[in-house]
């Protein structure tokens, strides 16, 4: 049976699923989606104390209401990435462009992790 389709307006048989107009769906978009990230992304903010880690450590408090979790190598070059605490680093906005646009070196943001790592683990 044919009917009118509300998403593109074209004919098609009721049994056909229409696409029109949704954007397409990358593995990085589907994986961020998915609970077990924004736990982990709650937790690495935790540990962070809320405070971008760049700022901390050049001796700046910033309380920024947009941090964000910075794949230090990102999720399209590494899916398996998504979770590792060695991969994961909080930054604010800021920072965090300046990351992806490699202005911050790999070792300087794998560096503040393991700063970040002992701090907490030194408050236990």
């Amino acid at each position: 049976m044919l009917r009118s389709c509300s998403k593109c307006g074209r004919i098609h048989d009721d049994k056909y699923n229409c696409n029109y107009g949704r954007l397409p769906t990358t593995t990085e978009q589907a994986l961020r989606k998915r609970t077990t990230w924004t736990k982990k992304s709650r937790e690495i903010r935790e540990r962070s104390l809320y405070l971008c880690s760049v700022c901390q450590d050049r001796g700046e408090l910033s309380f920024d209401d947009n941090l964000e979790v910075h794949h230090i190598i990102k999720l399209k070059d590494d899916p398996s990435g998504l979770l590792e605490d060695d991969n994961l680093i909080c930054l604010c906005v800021n920072h965090h462009k300046q990351a992806d646009r490699g202005e911050l070196s790999i070792d300087y943001l794998r560096q503040l992790i393991k700063n970040r790592d002992l701090d907490t683990y030194s408050l236990l």
